[in-house]
This record gives structure tokens, sequence and C-alpha cells, in this order.
């Protein structure tokens, strides 16, 4: 009996690595039916992974094997490249040869891997012209992989729902030029928090859009769930690009309980969630500490608890074929 609890086991064992190891040949086009994100066969699929901190302040971790690492030991099945717009020596603005090659790193990767990969524009401010050059090219580059998805505004902050739609419909328009079919994220005003306003007065004409909705859960509580379970039954499709356990500034304890009941509140939903961030700074929500080598094969003493954290939670929940 043993015996065959043991064949048992190992078999669903190999069939999950298997199925792991090909996750986006497995699911392939992604697409949004009604509110919910579908796979090649319309079947509802959960997105969970993790987010690279800014390229341009944490360049180290930019790079292939980063990603395959936390494909393998952390069991993500998405990893989001957030492009530094205008933070640091190496931002778009100053540097977009380095930029793109950094973000291209990270995109490889996650082909390589064969996991899906949010490219995130990652500014709390309008910068139109550079958005548009930059997703004409990434989308005429890319389209071709089912792979892609891409974030066009991280976090409005003080922008209006009426410039973020304006510049949004203006950036998924060169996007759809090149590529009409990966999925599109769409900001919303006060750091990705109103996505109310978003319910009101939708973008029209276009398919496979998804709106943001950020949480840090020692700051935002159950009015921000409540608020997002009115803006999703309207008909907004949600997901959660960027999320963690801590305050809204990064730092301060980790309220396990409260992250837990976003977790449940995003599973019972089935919500793709992505957490922040794969970095080394001194902050509770930079998963890393400073002896953790840059291209990935950490030990758990590089770890910080917030890093234990998600990985328990990424192995836990990512389970699906």
């Amino acid at each position: 009996m043993k015996a065959k609890t043991y064949f048992f086991s190992l078999t669903l064992l190999l069939m999950f690595f298997i199925s792991n190891a090909q996750f986006v040949k497995h699911h392939d086009q992604l697409g949004v039916s009604g509110t919910q994100l579908v796979d090649k066969n319309n079947n509802p699929i959960v997105l969970r992974g993790m987010s690279f901190g800014w390229h341009s302040m944490w360049p180290r971790f930019y790079n292939e094997k980063a990603v395959s690492w936390l494909k393998k030991d952390f069991n993500c099945n998405v990893v989001r490249a957030a492009m530094g717009i205008e933070l640091g020596e190496h931002s778009y603005m100053k540097d977009p040869k380095f930029s793109k090659e950094k973000i291209e790193a990270v995109i490889k990767g996650a082909i390589k891997a064969d996991i899906y990969v949010i490219v995130d524009w990652h500014s709390h401010n309008i910068n139109l012209n550079e958005a548009k050059g930059f997703f004409a090219e990434i989308s005429k580059k890319y389209s071709k992989y089912p792979n892609i998805i891409y974030e066009i505004f991280n976090e409005p902050d003080h922008e209006s729902w009426a410039e973020v739609k304006a510049y949004s419909e203006e950036i998924i328009k060169v996007i759809r030029e090149n590529d009409p079919k990966n999925i599109i994220l769409v900001g919303s005003p006060h750091w990705d928090q109103d996505v109310d306003l978003a319910a009101a007065d939708p973008i029209l004409g276009y398919h496979n859009i998804m709106y943001t909705m950020h949480f840090y859960a020692a700051t935002h509580g159950k009015d921000l769930r409540d608020k997002t379970d009115k803006a999703i039954q309207s008909g907004l499709p949600v997901f959660i690009s960027e999320s963690a356990g801590m305050e809204a500034s990064g730092d301060g304890p980790l309220d396990l309980k409260a992250w837990q009941e976003y977790i449940d509140w995003m599973e019972a939903r089935k919500l793709s969630w992505i957490t922040w961030s794969v970095s080394d700074k001194d902050e509770t929500c930079s998963i890393l500490k400073k002896s953790a080598k840059s291209e990935g094969n950490w030990k758990e003493e590089d770890l910080k608890e917030s890093g234990i954290k998600v990985r328990e939670f990424l192995r836990k929940y990512n389970t699906q074929e």
C-alpha cells in the first residue's frame, strides 16, 4: 500500500513539474472573458509571481538566470520587469539603451523559462511621447510571443482618470498596431487605488484590457477590497500587478494576518497577483539581503522575512497546470 501511495505521489509531482516547465506552452495566448483572465481554451487562469525592483536602482538582478531561479525556486508563473522612467542615473529618461537592455534580459529570460512577463512602464507621471516610442518598439519586437503583458502606466498619483484614460488610449493604439492580442494593463488614479473611477468610465473599443489595483496590506484594508469588488461587479477586469504585506511606504513590519486576508480574497475571485520586489534595499518589501547573488541561487539566509513568506505563498498557490 505504501509503495502504491509513494508511486502515486511521485507521479503527481512529476506531472506538476512537467506542466510547470511548459506553462506558457500549455496555456498559450491569454485573453479576457468578462472580468476573468483566461487562457487559449477560455479557461480561467491566475498568474502569481514577483516584480523586480526599479531596473535603474537594482539592475544587477535583471538577467535570465534570476528569472529562471524565480520560476524554479519561488514557483513564479509570471515576473514583472519594472523599468524606472525617471528615478536613478540609469533611468529610461537618462539612459534608454541601458534600460531596454535590462528589460529585454528579463523578457528573454521569461520566454526561455516559458512563463509570462509584464513589461512595466514604472512611473508616476505622464510621459506620452517617450512611452509611445518605447511600446511601439517593444510591441513590434515581441508581439509574436504570448508571454508578453504590457503595463503602460505603473501608478498614476495625482492625475485625474480623464488624463490617465486619454494617455492610455494613445498607448493602447500604438501597441495594437503591432500586437492585436496580448494583454494590456491600465493604471488608475491615486496609486492604483481608484479602480471605481475606471469602472464608471472604462476604455472602449479594445479587447484584452485589464485595470490594475495595488495594495500594501498593512496600510490598505477592507475598504479597498470592497471598492475593487464593486468595480469587478460592474464589469471591470482587475489585475493586482503590485502588492505586499507591509505598509505602503514599503517599510514597517509585515502584517501577516492582513496579507493572508488579501491572498484569500484574491484567490476566491481568481485575481492574478504580483508581489513587490526583487531587490536588496534596506526596507521590508525588498525580499533580498545584500548577500544575495545577482543571478539567483539564493539560499534561505539570503531572503528577508518578506521573501521567505512570499515564496511560501507562491509555492502553495501556484499549483495549476
